[in-house]
């Protein structure tokens, strides 16, 4: 009998930048089955009319805004009802957990005092947060804006700078303000291309980013896999 093809259930990824990479994320969802599907809005990508033919979606952050008022923003905002709509698993992280606040009716804004967060910082769970996992103790920041917590979301981890660090909406999109999916190449490329921000109030120096890397990226990692797999959980192979 001739052998079957079996295809992978592909996951929808959205980058921002033309050397951005879904690093440790898209490792992570292609060791346990899944297949990749990189689209990048700002470089004239179409996302899809519908999430038929994905098992889910992760938009990562970027430079800009979700507050700008480029197209592709727009574009992007707006399009994130289609998961919604279609209940499909939709992960939002730093610039797309901001997108979807937006969508939402949530607001995102920088620190009253202009405070920002890059480099490593604590976050605490909240207890809707602690009833669905253990959560580091650290996060790796690079943000200088937040987000309310939209209407009907539910917080699942908190800060001092920035209070909404984690949130879930309705039984499948999440958000995070943080970031778990950087590689070590990764951290060194935004060390090098973002020390300008460094000098920002509230910023840590590089060498404590690389530094902290030691001591919390362990912690960072095994949670990161913990989570993705609670929300997209594990592929059923066609």
């Amino acid at each position: 009998m001739p052998r079957t093809t079996r295809s992978k259930p592909k996951i929808l990824i959205v980058l921002h930048q033309e050397n951005s990479s879904p690093g440790r994320v898209g490792h992570m969802l292609i060791e346990e089955g899944f297949e990749l599907d990189i689209r990048r809005p700002p470089l004239g990508d179409a996302l899809p009319e519908t999430l038929d033919g994905h098992a889910g979606t992760v938009v990562f952050g970027g430079p800009m805004s979700a507050n700008d008022e480029d197209e592709f923003v727009r574009r992007e905002t707006k399009w994130l009802e289609i998961p919604l709509r279609e209940n499909r698993p939709c992960l939002g992280i730093c610039l797309g957990a901001q997108m979807l606040v937006n969508h939402l009716g949530g607001k995102v804004e920088g620190h009253g005092d202009g405070l920002v967060e890059i480099g490593w910082y604590p976050i605490k769970a909240t207890e809707a947060g602690r009833k669905l996992m253990h959560w580091p103790d650290m996060v790796y920041q690079f943000h200088r804006e937040g987000f309310s917590l939209p209407r009907d979301a539910t917080l699942l981890a908190t800060a001092e700078t920035y209070p909404n660090q984690a949130f879930r909406y309705g039984d499948n999109a999440w958000g995070i303000q943080f970031h778990g999916e950087l590689t070590r190449v990764m951290m060194q490329r935004w060390v090098v291309r973002g020390a300008h921000r460094f000098e920002l109030p509230g910023a840590q120096p590089g060498r404590d980013h690389l530094g902290g890397r030691l001591i919390w990226d362990m912690h960072l990692k095994r949670w990161l896999d913990e989570f993705l797999r609670m929300v997209f959980g594990r592929p059923a192979v066609r």
